[in-house]
């Protein structure tokens, strides 16, 4: 088996390629109205029509689910979160750094990452 692509259900599938463009630069691959494909493998569905593929009510779907993310990454974070500031943009929260590699060696980086020391080094470059 291999996986394809994550899914989201969405309550204004226009708004929402709307703001997948113009936030995070991606665009539509393929069209089915209920369904889009953007970029990146990220997939749009209509809430209604997921609730019906899923057998449940839309109402019973439930929203701002905060135990998953998409992850992107950008090289110039500082002028995206400038970007950010002039949408109107559902926050989970604000934009924060973590600390997990400030003045570490990168042993201590891929200890506490949990990473291999490839990926370490392949960051750093």
């Amino acid at each position: 088996m291999k996986f394809k692509n994550p899914l989201l259900a969405v309550t204004d599938m226009e708004k929402s390629v709307a703001f997948y463009k113009e936030v995070l630069g991606l665009r539509k691959i393929m069209d089915f109205g209920a369904n889009v494909t953007l970029t990146g493998g990220v997939c749009l569905q209509t809430c209604e029509t997921w609730a019906e593929f899923i057998g449940i009510s839309p109402d019973a779907l439930g929203w701002y689910g905060k135990t998953g993310e998409l992850y992107f990454e950008e090289d110039d974070f500082d002028a995206f979160a400038e970007k950010l500031k002039g949408l109107n943009i559902h926050y989970v929260h604000l934009v924060k750094e973590h600390q997990w590699a400030s003045g570490m060696m990168p042993k201590q980086v891929m200890e506490r990452m949990g990473v291999p020391m490839k990926f370490v080094k392949g960051c750093m470059q």
